[in-house]
C-alpha cells in the first residue's frame, strides 16, 4: 500500500534512541514500545509495526507524511474511537502491556 519511499519517511518519524539500537535497527514509537525497522508489518514479531494516521481518514485525515507515524502493531490495533490509548510500551530493553487492554497483570 505505502512505497518505500513514504515507509522510510514515516520510519524516521520514531524515536532515536542510541546509536546501538539504530546500528540494530530499533527505535521507539509515540508510545514508547520497541520497534525494528525490517517489522514493519508483520504482526508476529514482538517489534513489528504499522504505519498510523494521526487523524484517521474517518475524521478527515489524509495519506500525507505529516499525518503518518510508525506505531507498534499493538498500539495501533488498540486505537479506540480515533484516539490513541497506549498499550505497548516498554521498559529498559523489552516491551510490555500497559493499560486496561492487559490481559496479563
Amino acid at each position: 500500500m505505502y512505497t518505500e519511499e513514504i515507509i522510510n519517511a514515516v520510519w524516521a518519524k520514531a524515536e532515536f534512541v542510541s546509536y546501538s539500537a539504530e546500528l540494530s535497527g530499533f527505535r521507539k514509537d509515540q508510545c514508547g514500545a520497541w520497534i525494528q525497522r525490517w517489522a514493519y508489518g508483520d504482526r508476529s514479531s514482538p517489534y513489528g509495526w504499522e504505519i498510523d494516521h494521526i487523524t484517521p481518514l474517518s475524521y478527515g485525515g489524509d495519506d500525507n507524511v505529516s499525518n503518518l507515524r510508525p506505531l507498534h502493531w499493538g498500539n495501533n490495533a488498540s486505537r479506540q474511537d480515533g484516539r490513541l490509548v497506549p498499550y505497548i510500551t516498554s521498559e529498559n530493553n523489552y516491551n510490555v502491556y500497559v493499560g486496561s487492554n492487559n490481559k496479563d497483570s
